[in-house]
């Protein structure tokens, strides 16, 4: 057990070094990340624009016109977000405009009743809300005109969920399946997705589940490899964004920290 304590404090030390070498980019490539799979969604909306309409009219009969304003509002919404999260221009109305995209989404492509793409929407929300909990300053108070509480800042629970929301994306990744690789995927991405949860080492957790997804996102979610007439290379690229979404809100939590709510803040107290 001292070795391992060891080992883990020198994988701190050096993850501590990159941060303090990468600090001017980090947040800067975390936000380009998160925002992926909504430019992506944007860019669809514009280069498929028949397609996406006729979907939602058949599969809603909602009519020609709705079908449109779907589209148009999808369209506008991801693209003019995007846009004022990289520019940091109005960021809380921008991750507002990102909230109500993704429940319109939920609902409009039934992915409620699907409990993959529910988690991995769940866990795209995570990143949005540590997008705005990022930019929301340090100390504002629950109520206007009185002083921070400190622990009751809502920062800090802002954080906390935006950490375990964003975890859920690899629990679509464990399968039960007697297979040697897949049996240590399980038991790394159990212990990961525990310790960001409860913020204990989370930088250094956090980087390890980047490094882990985005392997396993340039292997299983190749959409490059996929000739452009085959409907599955927009299923994977759908994926492929949408966990480089993903990637963005734990580089977050990296760049950042867990916030108050974490173990990681309270040793700072012992």
């Amino acid at each position: 057990m001292p070795q391992q304590s060891e080992l883990m404090d020198k994988a701190e030390d050096v993850v501590d070094q990159i941060l303090r070498k990468s600090k001017h980019v980090l947040p800067h490539v975390a936000r380009f990340c998160l925002i992926g799979t909504f430019l992506e969604d944007g860019i669809r909306m514009w280069s498929q624009w028949s397609e996406q309409r006729d979907y939602m009219n058949s599969t809603w009969g909602c009519g020609w016109y709705l079908a449109t304003l779907f589209v148009l509002v999808n369209l506008i919404g991801q693209l003019g977000g995007c846009v004022m999260v990289l520019s940091r221009q109005k960021v809380p109305i921008a991750c507002g405009i990102l909230f109500s995209i993704i429940a319109l989404q939920t609902v409009a492509y039934s992915i409620l009743w699907d409990i993959k793409f529910l988690l991995r929407n769940l866990a795209l929300a995570g990143g949005v809300l540590l997008l705005l909990a990022e930019d929301r300053a340090e100390g504002k108070s629950l109520f206007a005109g009185l002083p921070s509480l400190g622990e009751n800042n809502p920062k800090q629970y802002m954080q906390l969920s935006g950490r375990i929301l964003l975890v859920l994306m690899f629990l679509t990744l464990l399968r039960l399946e007697l297979d040697f690789f897949q049996m240590i995927q399980n038991l790394v991405g159990t212990a990961l997705i525990l310790l960001i949860a409860v913020g204990f080492k989370t930088k250094l957790s956090a980087l390890v589940l980047v490094v882990w997804l985005t392997l396993l996102n340039l292997y299983f979610n190749a959409w490059w490899n996929v000739p452009s007439y085959k409907p599955m290379r927009d299923f994977l690229k759908y994926d492929f964004f949408q966990t480089l979404s993903v990637i963005g809100g734990l580089l977050l939590v990296v760049a950042y920290g867990p916030g108050g709510v974490s173990m990681d803040e309270h040793k700072k107290k012992w």
